[in-house]
């Protein structure tokens, strides 16, 4: 990008390289370097980039249709990706539905408005707030910004932004309460019933949670029995469960949605809606979705019928015609299996580097992974924020033509560096490689001996 650049970046002090092509893992500037995305493009390109059939499809429905609005018309794509999308999730979503939006954003701020309107549907107008986690991040939107966590994103708006509670993160890294697992008793959740317990059980309408926290955290994923006690919690309050899966579903972690990894009762644990965006249609077109169980769904059906909610690229055809054909591509290539495996090499790659002493973790779930940096390993002691450690890191691997995903704040909200490693699920033994030596070489960069 230059200065006669008429785009609004996201860094009016950053120079950025213009992307012509993708092949794989691979992305190709218009000079012809070639950038090995090891971040996925912010953990949305699940099935590596050029697909032509992909292509394809979106090319064969914008012949057809580009666009009919969801308050006239429905499209067969959506109506095929959405009942795709219910089948693979738990168990309670069988005749349930699905809302399209434009992406993950507009999806939690779709859950925030479908959650109030669920207990005014159940004769509960008392009931408005959704808890959130320290830490966490659901979005840009102010109300997604409102349930997010994340200190350093939320600050420049507080003054916009509703305040409806946030209880503590599930970060055992970094355990709020200087406690360790299992010994912990998993205090994480039962913040949650303290929270609901001190006057705001009467207004509470859900609690949203990413199961794997995604670029706040760096892929931290919480201890067996979270997710359960989270849940069962919820259902005794009568609250709703809200699993935001943008970043950790579609597959990211070797199962249809993360949520799927804890069991209780020999059971899924089942949230009443799932979040997903990013890799639901793995780039190739604006894309999220709400997936609703049929509980929920219910109530809407048998009562006033109507949600107060729209956007005009609701349900797009385009859009949902790229997601059955990245799930197609899926299905076809098995890649939902090829996660654990491709995960079980980077970690291996990757493993040699933990010894580092300015690597204090590599963490994460399948393909959602993380390296976070430390000044000391013993005490996990975070370098001061003016460091910038996770972009001189990404700016090191930079240089070697290779992408990572860096951010700030994972400990405090504003100390604490580590960089997110989202690669497609396609990446190769060869490409993991790569990256271990890209990000042994920036280590000795970043931390000189």
């Amino acid at each position: 990008m230059t200065d006669s650049s008429a785009l609004f970046p996201r860094n009016f002090k950053k120079s950025f390289p213009v992307a012509v092509r993708g092949e794989g893992c691979w992305i190709i500037d218009e000079t012809g370097r070639r950038f090995l995305d090891v971040s996925g493009q912010a953990a949305v390109v699940n099935i590596g980039h050029g697909a032509t059939e992909i292509a394809e499809a979106i090319a064969e429905q914008a012949k057809k249709i580009a666009f009919a609005h969801a308050t006239q018309f429905h499209s067969e794509p959506a109506e095929k990706l959405a009942a795709r999308l219910l089948a693979l999730a738990p168990e309670n979503f069988r005749g349930g539905r699905v809302y399209f939006t434009s992406g993950g954003s507009e999806a939690t701020e779709t859950a925030i408005k479908l959650a109030r309107q669920f207990h005014l549907e159940n004769g509960q107008p008392a009931r408005f707030r959704v808890i959130s986690r320290r830490q966490s991040y659901h979005g840009s939107t102010l109300g997604a910004m409102s349930v997010s966590g994340n200190i350093a994103r939320r600050a420049p708006y507080a003054p916009l932004l509703a305040e409806w509670g946030h209880i503590a993160p599930c970060f055992c890294f970094h355990c709020p309460f200087d406690k360790t697992f299992p010994s912990c008793g998993i205090s994480c959740a039962d913040d949650l019933e303290t929270f609901l317990e001190s006057n705001h059980s009467e207004t509470a309408s859900a609690f949203i949670f990413e199961p794997v926290v995604g670029a706040t955290l760096g892929a931290a994923a919480p201890p067996e029995g979270y997710v359960q006690r989270i849940a069962e919690i919820c259902k005794r309050h009568g609250i709703l469960l809200i699993a935001d899966e943008i970043m950790s579903g579609m597959g990211r972690t070797g199962l249809p949605f993360a949520v799927q990894h804890w069991r209780s009762q020999e059971r899924e644990v089942e949230p009443d809606v799932i979040l997903v965006g990013k890799g639901i249609a793995s780039g190739y077109a604006p894309l999220g979705a709400v997936l609703v169980s049929k509980r929920v769904a219910d109530v809407f059906a048998k009562g006033s019928g109507a949600f107060q909610h729209g956007f005009t690229y609701q349900a797009h055809p385009v859009s949902t015609a790229a997601g059955n054909a990245v799930l197609d591509y899926i299905e076809r290539e098995n890649l939902f299996a090829r996660v654990p495996q491709a995960a079980a090499e980077l970690r291996s790659a990757l493993s040699p580097i933990s010894a580092h002493p300015n690597v204090g973790e590599i963490r994460g779930l399948g393909l959602l992974l993380s390296v976070e940096f430390v000044q000391d390993k013993s005490t996990r002691e975070p370098f001061p924020r003016e460091e910038n450690i996770a972009e001189k890191s990404r700016q090191a691997m930079f240089e070697q033509n290779v992408l990572v995903y860096p951010t700030q704040g994972c400990v405090d909200g504003s100390r604490g560096d580590h960089i997110l490693l989202a690669p497609p699920f396609i990446i190769t033994s060869e490409e993991c490689s790569l990256i271990a030596r890209a990000l042994e070489t920036a280590l000795s960069q970043v931390f000189p001996l």
